[in-house]
């Protein structure tokens, strides 16, 4: 049977594969479809069983909202070449879409999540079978809130998410909240859910430091506690100081929206090294 044009075309809007390794799957499968995603499918496996022990450190990042329910997700590959490729783009926009709309837990519901039928892990294997890179679902966060905003920085490398307790919260404060978290990486929202592992080191780590400059014993608590209130107003959100408006805090900057306006959580992914 002969392979048209037209077949090759069709079948690269399903798997994303190059138009050459489209005619070749369809003419190996004589010109059946089942079996020519199968041979570009098989292909993507063994590919991707060579670059297993290789780095994929660059990747994109993007993050949107439906509704009341914010993702963010990342794909990663080997090379920033691959990374800026539309196709690559795309792949991700296409998981991110169907995040969206479906609103999988975790990682591992979202890679078996359907897309036109296949699994979102067999779309990214065909895609290693296509660029010859290794690459992996890097990430996935969500969440739900009344009102949800996005940011994606420049670059497709680091995205945020953020959620408030209000609904109708103003567009330009929702933005200036999620740009907040992407500059100054908050590692919570507030004093209360700082994970007791942060603090705890964040006080050894004064202590420490405290001794080796000599200070006296009795007074090592009162040091500790002293950098944790510290290392608190610098990396949890409400708390730090604007980075519009030095003069005020995210949360003086939320109640003057607002008084009860608050962030109820937020997800923050970057895939350069910090």
């Amino acid at each position: 049977m002969a392979v048209t044009m037209a077949d090759i075309t069709h079948l690269r809007k399903m798997t994303g594969a190059g138009m050459m390794d489209c005619k070749n799957a369809l003419n190996e499968a004589e010109g059946d479809f089942d079996k020519a995603i199968e041979i570009i499918r098989k292909k993507g496996q063994a590919v991707a069983a060579k670059r297993e022990d290789r780095e994929a450190s660059e990747g994109c990042v993007l993050a949107a909202t439906n509704g009341d329910f914010a993702a963010i997700v990342a794909v990663k590959c080997e090379t920033d070449f691959v990374a800026k490729g539309p196709d690559f783009i795309g792949l991700t926009k296409n998981i991110l879409n169907v995040a969206l709309e479906k609103k999988p837990a975790t990682v591992e519901a979202l890679l078996a999540t359907l897309i036109d039928g296949r699994p979102v892990s067999e779309l990214i294997t065909d895609r290693i079978g296509v660029t010859g890179e290794k690459m992996e679902l890097g990430a996935y966060q969500q969440l739900t809130a009344p009102t949800t905003v996005a940011y994606i920085h420049p670059g497709n490398k680091l995205a945020t998410i953020a959620g408030f307790n209000l609904k109708d919260v103003d567009t330009q404060v929702a933005k200036d909240v999620a740009m907040q978290i992407a500059a100054m990486n908050p590692v919570s929202v507030d004093t209360d859910t700082v994970p007791p592992e942060i603090a705890e080191r964040e006080k050894k780590i004064a202590r420490e430091k405290a001794i080796e400059q000599g200070k006296p014993e009795n007074i090592l608590d009162r040091i500790a506690e002293g950098a944790l209130t510290k290392y608190y107003k610098e990396y949890t959100l409400l708390s730090q100081d604007f980075v519009k408006d030095s003069k005020i805090t995210i949360s003086e900057y939320l109640k003057k929206q607002n008084k009860d306006l608050t962030v109820t959580s937020f997800n923050r992914v970057n895939l350069n090294v910090e």
